[in-house]
């Protein structure tokens, strides 16, 4: 048995790394122009793999420019993950939509990638004398103000460049940049001849209706001369021609806002825009009492996440709202920026039956059909149960004196006939208790008001909720108030109360500030405080503060 295991043993570890092996790729970009080259990289985490892919399903489609290999071992929690990239360099042989072939490594296979060839503009076909010059071009001519529009600068150079080039800022009057990613690097053909090309994209946000001049960009680099002089130094300069150009100046129409655009609303110019809703728990079963998350999410087509006004609220009778916090994010597409917005936030249901939510509506232009639309998401019912666990109040006026009958009204006659005589009794009690020699107040029994209070005074300032919820009830208990009928006659205890709800319910609880609970139940009138028994004697205290 045991010689059996060992040999099957080997055997189920190759079926587990075979299982486990995958070859995937992807590429630089997704959209180029005839003549350029696009990067593939395939990614293998197969160790038992010493190969390279087979490349000749490439052929037919693509020339094969240059292949590099790349190892990589990465150390996560002590487990060691090694993977193999091959980079390939590929120059489309036609234009339109190109398919790359899945590619085979072992028994692994790789997913096909469609890319998009662009024929190029005819200016690429035109000779240049330069060995560096750099091209500047818009996506589009005019856009809406406050809208997006990507300045896309390429620089080619036939001749080999030092890496200590640079690029000037973009800075335009009036306007918001973004940057789009990082720099990409490729090769592209001109006329028979390589050219190396470094490509930078911008998202531009024009603020003011007219006419946008985006200024010229300078380049620096320095030229790798092919015959250095034998005596040039590697500390010293580097040997080569310096070399400064710059792009031409691009002009940009920016249209004023829709006069058929709704003057109450904010001003919203997308490309596309998706509303989106959650739930968390979902709100098919709920009781009075019960927290639900509710979130919101925005996202638009062409506009930063900042750009993205906030979501109307939650508005409801019979239903606590406690928001959190926004959260931006943005993600880089070939079309420019996706901004995202989502909002959160805390709903608990304060009575049972019906609580309707209204529809949701975000109002936006459309700048790719050029027309206004309405994104929504439809009105909602949650119906909400009463909760055991909470004492509910009986409405008034649902006992109809029709259905009482002579027994119920007997009983209720008799218990007013004992509550009479208790009543009459207690005052002759109190009556002869006035000419009874004073005594002694019995000592009390628990914490004193004054401790309770620094309990309170300690929980708030440590910024718990929960410890100073409790503190807060025991301290109530000893009131001639309740808490609610203090809140009622005092605004500032009110507000700090529902402060501390909220933090109770949503998930903000970790940054509430308690000071001004504490200072809210510091400054509450002292009629409607409980005396301390050993104050109101009218002694000092034994230890004076």
């Amino acid at each position: 048995m045991t010689r059996f295991t060992a040999l099957l043993l080997p055997l189920l570890l190759c079926t587990a790394t075979a299982q486990a092996a995958e070859l995937t790729a992807s590429v630089d970009r997704s959209r180029l122009n005839s003549g350029e080259t696009v990067e593939l990289t395939l990614e293998s985490n197969d160790v038992t793999q010493f190969g390279k892919p087979d490349l000749s399903a490439l052929e037919p489609l693509f020339e094969v420019r240059g292949t590099r290999q790349v190892n990589q071992l990465n150390t996560l929690n002590g487990d060691n993950r090694a993977t193999t990239r091959w980079i390939i360099t590929l120059l489309p042989r036609e234009n339109g939509s190109v398919v790359i072939p899945p590619l085979q490594l072992g028994e692994a296979q790789s997913q096909p990638i469609t890319v998009q060839v662009v024929e190029s503009d005819t200016r690429d076909n035109q000779p240049s004398r330069e060995p560096v010059f750099i091209e500047s071009s818009l996506d589009q001519s005019s856009v809406y103000v406050q809208a997006q529009a990507i300045l896309t600068l390429r620089i080619y150079h036939s001749v080999s460049l030092y890496d200590d080039s640079s690029l000037s800022p973009l800075q335009v009057a009036d306007a918001r940049i973004e940057q789009l990613g990082e720099m990409r690097t490729y090769e592209k053909d001109i006329n028979g001849v390589r050219h190396g090309v470094i490509e930078m994209r911008y998202a531009i946000y024009p603020q003011h209706s007219g006419l946008l001049s985006i200024a010229a960009q300078t380049f620096s680099a320095t030229l790798v001369d092919s015959q250095p002089s034998p005596d040039a130094s590697a500390q010293g300069p580097k040997p080569g021609k310096l070399l400064h150009i710059s792009s031409p100046q691009v002009a940009l129409t920016v249209k004023p806002k829709p006069l058929t655009y709704p003057s109450d609303v904010p001003w919203l110019p997308a490309r596309s825009l998706a509303l989106e809703e959650s739930w968390n728990p979902e709100p098919e079963h709920i009781q009075v009492g019960d927290s639900l998350t509710r979130s919101l999410t925005l996202k638009v087509e062409g506009l930063a996440s900042s750009q993205l006004p906030a979501l109307p609220a939650t508005e409801a009778n019979g239903l606590r709202r406690y928001p959190d916090q926004p959260v931006l994010s943005n993600q880089i597409s070939e079309r420019g920026l996706i901004g995202s917005r989502e909002e959160r936030e805390a709903l608990v249901p304060s009575r049972s039956g019906s609580i309707e939510l209204p529809t949701v509506d975000v109002v936006w232009w459309n700048t790719f059909e050029d027309h206004l639309e309405h994104s929504s998401l439809p009105a909602r019912t949650l119906q909400v149960a009463n909760n055991p666990s909470l004492q509910v109040d009986t409405p008034a006026g649902s006992l109809q004196p029709s259905a009482v009958d002579s027994d119920t009204l007997w009983w209720w006659k008799l218990s007013t006939l004992i509550l009479a005589c208790t009543t009459l009794l207690g005052f002759g009690l109190w009556w002869r208790a006035r000419w009874q020699p004073a005594i002694l107040r019995a000592a009390q029994t628990g914490p004193s008001p004054r401790t309770l209070l620094d309990d309170i005074k300690r929980a708030s300032q440590a910024n718990d909720p929960h410890a100073t919820r409790q503190a807060l009830d025991a301290w109530a208990r000893q009131q001639p108030e309740t808490l609610a009928e203090m809140a009622a006659r005092f605004v500032p205890l009110s507000d700090a109360l529902d402060g501390l709800n909220g933090a109770l319910y949503s998930e903000t609880g970790q940054h509430w500030q308690g000071e001004d609970l504490w200072r809210a139940i510091r400054t509450i009138p002292t009629a409607e405080r409980v005396q301390d028994p050993v104050g109101d004697s009218g002694l000092p205290p034994l230890y004076p503060k």
